[in-house]
C-alpha cells in the first residue's frame, strides 16, 4: 500500500492554512503559498505591499496567520475566511481614514477582501505606512 502524498498544510475552518508558529519570512511565505485559490494572489500582494510600506518589517506566524510589525510589537495581520481574506490593522482606530469594520478589541479594525474586489493598494499602502509610525502591539 502506498503512503498518501503530502498535500501540504491542513486547511482549518474557512480555508485558513494551519502553519506552525514561527518567526521570519519563511513561515509567512509558507502561509501565503498554502492560501487556497484566488486568496494566495491576495496574500502575495498584501505581503509585498506591507513589506514595502513598513521599513525593517518583522514577520512571523501567530495563531495560524501572518503578522507584521516592528521591534516593539505587531501592526498588521491577515487570514483566510471562506469567502474573503481579512486584513487586521491592530492600531486601526488611529488610521485615517479609519478601516471600515470594527472589532471587539477597541483599537483593531478590519478590511475584508472578497474575490471580485479591486484591491485598493493606494489605501492599503497608506494604512500600512501610517501603522509603521505607531507603536506596535504586544501579543
Amino acid at each position: 500500500m502506498n503512503a498518501p502524498e503530502d498535500s501540504g498544510p491542513r486547511l482549518l475552518s474557512g480555508g485558513n492554512p494551519q502553519i506552525p508558529k514561527g518567526n521570519g519570512d519563511g513561515p509567512v511565505q509558507d502561509y501565503v503559498a498554502a492560501m487556497p485559490g484566488w486568496k494566495s494572489d491576495v496574500g502575495r500582494r498584501l505581503d509585498a505591499l506591507i513589506s514595502a510600506k513598513i521599513p525593517d518589517v518583522h514577520k512571523g506566524v501567530r495563531w495560524n496567520q501572518p503578522h507584521y510589525g516592528k521591534d516593539d510589537g505587531w501592526l498588521v495581520s491577515f487570514r483566510c475566511y471562506t469567502k474573503y481574506v481579512q486584513v487586521q490593522l491592530l492600531r486601526g482606530t488611529s488610521l485615517d481614514p479609519e478601516p471600515p469594520k470594527a472589532s471587539k478589541h477597541a483599537e483593531v479594525r478590519y478590511l475584508d477582501i472578497h474575490e471580485d474586489d479591486e484591491l485598493d493598494e493606494k489605501l492599503l499602502g497608506s494604512w500600512f505606512a501610517q501603522s509603521a509610525k505607531l507603536p506596535g502591539v504586544k501579543l
